[in-house]
């Protein structure tokens, strides 16, 4: 007798079912997921070398602690020219040569510091390698959510932020490498390094296919669907994600799907046009109640990962450790490193289980880990500041154990998951530039935090600031608590409903109504 009988005897009641087995990861996703997301390696390594490179930039140039605070931190604000102009240059371009875009500007950048004969120079090569940087935190992301299967799709996303810690990482390596250098060659040697990867990172990416979002957007739905053949874990899938997407768009039932060279040119008058017309009035002048619920859900996380304090740890962690008793270059460079290396290695647990657990969980997790690190962190060198110098070494264990502590809880969800979470809630009109917006966010309060952490630490104190750090995380919790869905499991396609959105009722007009969004061309595609 079938289960469905035995349901139906029962009154109704369906039969248990075992759960779906998980695919296998689909091996060309993943080779496109990599390749996207190692633009990120420079990004991380340009943040982090600056934390042991600034020493030395104030002996050889005599530049003040000013001075270094706003060179360390500028680079935030600078990468808000990227990461505005990458959301409309990737729906011009596409994602493809968008990312070969930011490793040519991180290139012309690490030329430019690691040469700089002096601070005003130096200040123009942080603006190139900003420009870079809010190029590749934008499209990175937002290419390979756009890649990836649903069934892998956290996994996937969740690279960018594994390079960035890989980059950091390297950054801190460098430092202690070159840190016995002569003061002069020290940082610039730190700085050059940064530009070998970006050309052959540039080579890569010619290898890598585009979006399949973006191709149905300029009607290539042959190449998206050969794109989507080869990204998703059955032919039935990559069917299903065609119709999604078209549907989307507003491309009617029927069209292309019989002849892969066909060409579909979508209205530029529709409000979903394929270069990205009219989406910021949709966005900020009159958006739906769900978008803006998207909208602030977006920048609301991106504020919370930086404003927490992320960056002044990464930048400034040599201080906070010379603090806490390490008082030669070597132990307090050699202490950063594990900061890097704990960054990156929980980085991990969130790529493995973005996908098993879902992203509230890891996020709520993260954001109460980074709150009890920083109170513990602040705690501690409170009680340093009131102990005679050189008795403060077991005091000094408990600052080093908490500043890994907060950096690991960082990574295994506040970190990844704000990049994950932001490339995956907007409708596929609106995400490039979305995306853009949170990204602008995040880099505005990533260099507040930066260019401001000196100047506040010598005003409230160390201990201080990281007090006022950890009610900032608390905050962050509370808001992710009450205003974050879970999107696991969801398809791009349908994360919008979980803010209250529609069935994409736009775009259900049919038959000769549906005709006039789209203009068939019989043409043949090389």
């Amino acid at each position: 007798m079938s289960k469905q009988h035995d349901a139906s005897d029962d009154g109704g009641i369906p039969a248990a079912v075992a759960p779906a087995k998980r695919p296998p990861l689909n091996k060309y996703a993943l080779a496109c997921a990599v390749l996207a997301s190692m633009n990120s390696i420079v990004l991380g390594y340009d943040v982090s070398v600056m934390s042991g490179a600034q020493q030395f930039m104030k002996q050889d140039l005599k530049i003040g602690d000013t001075k270094i605070e706003i060179l360390a931190g500028i680079i935030n604000i600078f990468s808000l020219v990227g990461s505005l102009a990458a959301g409309r240059t990737s729906d011009w371009i596409g994602r493809r040569y968008t990312m070969v875009l930011a490793a040519a500007t991180f290139f012309a950048g690490a030329l430019i510091m690691g040469l700089a004969p002096g601070y005003g120079i130096l200040m123009l090569g942080r603006f190139v390698a900003g420009v870079g940087v809010g190029y590749a935190l934008m499209i990175a992301p937002v290419y390979t959510a756009e890649v990836a299967p649903t069934s892998a799709r956290g996994l996937l996303t969740s690279f960018p932020e594994v390079f960035i810690n890989t980059g950091l990482l390297l950054g801190y390596v460098s430092n202690y490498a070159f840190h016995g250098l002569p003061v002069h060659l020290s940082w610039r040697v730190m700085f050059l390094v940064g530009a070998v990867p970006p050309f052959f990172l540039a080579l890569g990416v010619l290898a890598m296919p585009e979006s399949p979002r973006w191709l149905v957007m300029q009607g290539r739905i042959g190449d998206a669907r050969r794109v989507l053949a080869k990204t998703s874990d059955s032919p039935v899938e990559a069917e299903e994600r065609l119709a999604d997407i078209k549907k989307a768009i507003g491309i009617p039932d029927g069209v292309g799907d019989n002849d892969d060279d066909e060409v579909v040119v979508v209205d530029r008058r529709n409000k979903q046009g394929s270069h990205g017309e009219g989406v910021w009035r949709d966005l900020l002048i009159r958006p739906t109640p769900p978008v803006r619920r998207i909208l602030i859900a977006c920048l609301g996380l991106q504020f919370f990962q930086q404003a927490s304090g992320i960056d002044s740890v990464v930048l400034y962690s040599p201080r906070v450790f010379k603090k806490a008793g390490l008082t030669s270059d070597s132990n307090s460079l050699g202490a950063t490193m594990a900061v890097g290396a704990s960054k990156t290695l929980f980085i991990l647990v969130a790529t493995f289980f973005l996908d098993r657990v879902g992203r509230r969980p890891l996020l709520l997790t993260s954001a109460g880990g980074m709150v009890v690190s920083l109170v513990t962190l602040a705690s501690a060198l409170h009680a340093i500041d009131r102990l005679p110098e050189g008795h403060a070494t077991p005091l000094s264990g408990v600052s080093i154990a908490a500043v890994l502590t907060f950096v690991a809880s960082f990574s295994i969800g506040m970190g990844p998951i704000a990049w994950v979470y932001s490339s995956e809630i907007f409708p596929l009109r609106l995400r490039a530039q979305g995306c853009a917006l949170g990204t602008a966010m995040n880099r505005i309060m990533s260099g507040a935090i930066t260019m401001s952490f000196i100047s506040l630490y010598k005003a409230i104190t160390l201990a201080g600031s990281f007090y006022l750090y950890a009610g900032i995380a608390a905050a962050g919790w509370i808001f992710m608590f009450f205003f974050l869905p879970e999107t696991r499991g969801r398809c791009l396609e349908d994360t919008e409903k979980l803010f209250g959105g529609g069935d994409h009722g736009e775009d259900k007009d049919d038959g000769h109504d549906g005709q006039k969004k789209s203009t068939e061309l019989s043409s043949s595609q090389p």
